[in-house]
Parts: structure tokens; sequence; C-alpha cells
């Protein structure tokens, strides 16, 4: 017999600001606990040091959250340059420091230029990817550090937006598995002085940016009293919000519902959509993600339970 979840079974995302000083991980159960939800995961961690977007999913949510995990993200940094810290961030011991003085808004401009497009970057020993099954920070904490195969990342754009004190603040858009601690350290290796990190703001996670954030103060106001926090749900289908809408008749939402691809007219040619039932946008029902086959049919990927 399957074992039975405790809480209710709540369905949707939820953009929260994650305050600093809590992990990802954190904010998951704090808000599991909000709703008295079944079921809640997180798109992709954020460093406890870091605050901003976070979608949460919640129950049939989940099954779309890697869509969420492989997006784009938007952050707003601000780094210390001439000093660099264990784990490239403010909350790790101090390794070094190094006069900074000399380093003017032009050498930053210069080097950043390293640090836009098509790039490769070792990720930190710091960083939550795995080694043997043991994510790196721990061994790290440990005395251990391993070897790691740099990757390829994107930086669609990377803009200084202020500089006084030998402080400067970034605005970078770049693909998921971007470490921008890691751009800190480098940037800092570039100009000569090092650097770390001592404040980090996720401005945008895939479709979701800051004004669709809530704060877990307002969330626990409201649930203090006993307001509906479902109010602040955003449908299923906005995790794939961006992707070309299909619209299925009845019966050919049946025979996908089996598994059967589909032969849908006037649909995108290639590439993956959002499944819909329904005659007109405004009325119709999410079903899930779909791949248009070389056939020109569309195949089921991942549906939301009926």
């Amino acid at each position: 017999m399957a074992r039975r979840r405790k809480g209710r079974p709540v369905n949707g995302i939820l953009v929260v600001n994650k305050p600093p000083g809590i992990s990802s991980n954190e904010a998951v159960q704090k808000a599991k606990r909000l709703y008295g939800a079944q079921k809640v995961g997180h798109t992709g961690s954020l460093d406890p040091l870091a605050t901003g977007v976070l979608p949460l999913c919640f129950g049939e949510a989940t099954k779309f959250s890697q869509y969420l995990l492989t997006s784009q993200k938007r952050y707003w940094t601000r780094i210390k340059l001439g000093v660099s810290t264990e784990t490239g961030d403010a909350e790790g011991q101090v390794v070094s420091e190094t006069q900074s003085s000399h380093i003017t808004a032009a050498d930053i401009e210069s080097a950043l230029g390293k640090f836009r497009g098509e790039i490769k970057q070792i990720p930190s020993m710091y960083s939550a990817l795995k080694h043997n099954g043991q994510p790196l920070y721990k061994l790290a904490r440990q005395g251990v550090e391993v070897a790691r195969e740099a990757r390829c990342i994107t930086i669609f754009s990377n803009e200084m937006v202020s500089f006084k004190d030998s402080e400067v603040e970034l605005e970078i858009h770049c693909t998921k598995g971007t470490y921008i601690r890691t751009i800190a350290e480098d940037l800092g290796a570039a100009l000569g002085v090092g650097g770390h990190v001592t404040a980090l703001h996720r401005t945008g996670a895939g479709p979701f940016v800051e004004t669709d954030m809530i704060e877990f103060d307002q969330l626990e106001a409201d649930r203090a009293a006993d307001v509906s926090l479902d109010k602040y749900l955003r449908p299923i289908a906005s995790a794939v919000g961006q992707w070309p809408e299909v619209l299925l008749t009845d019966a050919t939402a049946f025979y996908l519902r089996q598994g059967q691809p589909v032969q849908i007219p006037h649909a995108p040619t290639q590439g993956w959509v959002r499944l819909s039932e329904g005659s007109s946008q405004e009325t119709s029902q999410f079903l899930g993600v779909g791949e248009v086959l070389d056939d020109g049919r569309i195949a089921p990927r991942r549906l939301v339970a009926s």
C-alpha cells in the first residue's frame, strides 16, 4: 500500500523573495509549512548569502520544475576587489588582501570582456555540485579538494552599473550553471587583485522576475490573519509560459493522454510546446508539454494528472 502524504494537495508555483541567511531547501520547508502542502520543491539553489527570485513548485508543478531549473537567470551582484576569501563570497575566511586602489572603471570594463559570450568556467569547490554523491561544499569544509572540469556557459550580458571604493556592481544575464562567485574570483584574478562576492540578488529566473515575488513576511502575516495563501500561487503552465501554445480538441487530447503523438493543424514545426485543451486560450486547460517530432506530430513528454 502506498504511503499517504501528509498535508493538503496544493498545485501551482509560488515565486518568493528568498531572504538572506537561509538555504533554498529551508525556503522550501518554510513554504511547505505555511501552505500545509504535501509536496514542494525549488527550481535551483541560491546560496544562503543570496536573495531574490526563487520559484517554488507545488504538487503537479514539480513535474515541470526541470524547465525552470534549466532556464536562463539574471543577477545583480556586488564584488569587493582586493580581498579574496576561501569561499569566493563574504561568508568565507579572508585568505589574501591586495592593494586595489589603482584599479579604475576602465580597467574593469576591459577585463569584463573575458566574461561575456560563451566561456568556460571551473565550478567553485563551495558549490552544490556533487562528487561521488557528496556536494562539493561539504568536501571543501573537510579540507578536501577534487579536480573539477571546466563547463561551458553563456553570459548574454555582463554590465557594470557602479564602481566605488574598490566595489563593483554588475548586472549579469546568463545560462544555468553559472557561478557568480566564480566570476567574482576570476575577475579579481584578471585584475591582479583578487575579489569576492559581498552581495547577490537574483532578479530573474526563466519567465519570473522581481515583480512576481512575494515576501515570506507577507505570507506569514496572511496566515496569521487566516487569509488564504493560494491567491499567490501562479498556474502550473506559467513554468513554460514563454513556450508556444498548442490548442487540442477533446478528441485529440484524449489520444495524447494515452501517450500517443497527435497531428495538430498549424502547429509549430519543431521544438517544445505547451499543450492545452480547449477552443480558445482564454478558456483552455493546461495539459502539459510536448515535443514536435520529425514527421510533424506532437508527442507528449510531461502531462499533469487528469
